[in-house]
């Protein structure tokens, strides 16, 4: 997509199979793609605090697995794009593969007992990790990737649609939040990609705060990760309610969602 170096940086030549529509080392001679670097703030920040809220409530291990899960996920795209190197880029693909094998065994096992455990379940998402990591780490195509990480969303939306159709028909607000923001950020995400050569020529006339905004895969960290947050919380919320708890939806400085469990309902 990308030129491979567009000025001379710390972390030297790319070596990713991707090179993303910001221009390289223009912010700063430190970070590669600046923009798409710090947008995973959202990804990294907001997680640890959903996996804070999980351990103070007493809730089950698989969510604080879930939260950290994305969070990781950040961690591995900042370094990505930051030095854009092979290594670092592998720190963010198998990650996303990794945290949503997680988020599906979560939804898909919200209707069981407390503290119970599918084990062919387990046994299946650790093999579809391990056959996905070995092949992509032989295959060094990011198609694969994609498609191996379109089909965990695609059965993530599957389990949801069944969940909000027909047992909580009211968490259908939460979800279609969830899905619009990942699918806004999708949108963008190929709006960068095959606009490219249009886009860093419009930046070039733009002021420099004007340019930053017009960096939609940056937006694509903001939006996912915003929209993988609230699908752990909508997950949360229909596992507390089937274990006949009260979780209510609290907004933190009125702006941030946080599910909390009444200290007296505690799971």
């Amino acid at each position: 997509m990308a030129p491979a170096v567009d000025r001379p940086g710390y972390w030297g030549s790319p070596t990713s199979t991707l090179d993303w529509c910001e221009e390289n080392y223009v912010v700063t001679f430190y970070v590669a793609e600046f923009w798409n670097t710090v947008s995973n703030l959202i990804m990294i920040l907001s997680p640890v605090c959903g996996a804070i809220q999980v351990i103070r409530d007493g809730l089950e291990t698989r969510y604080l697995a879930a939260f950290l899960g994305l969070s990781a996920v950040g961690m591995g795209s900042w370094c990505y794009h930051m030095t854009l190197q092979y290594e670092m880029q592998l720190l963010d693909e198998l990650p996303m593969i990794y945290s949503s094998c997680v988020l599906v065994y979560c939804l898909y096992e919200c209707f069981k007992h407390r503290n119970s455990y599918n084990y062919l379940l387990v046994f299946i998402l650790i093999l579809f990790s391990l056959i996905v990591t070995i092949v992509y780490l032989r295959w060094k195509k990011p198609l694969f990737h994609q498609v191996m990480y379109g089909l965990l969303v695609f059965i993530l939306v599957l389990r949801s649609v069944y969940i909000i159709t027909w047992v909580y028909p009211w968490l259908r607000s939460l979800a279609y939040t969830s899905l619009g923001l990942f699918l806004m950020g999708f949108f963008l995400w190929n709006l960068d990609t095959l606009f490219c050569d249009t886009w860093r020529g419009a930046r070039q006339k733009m002021p420099p705060v004007l340019g930053a905004v017009t960096q939609f895969h940056a937006w694509w960290h903001v939006l996912t990760g915003l929209g993988s947050y609230l699908h752990i919380l909508f997950c949360l919320y229909t596992r507390t309610l089937y274990l006949k708890y009260r979780p209510r939806v609290k907004f933190l400085c009125g702006i941030w969602p946080v599910i909390l469990v009444e200290p007296s309902k505690k799971l």
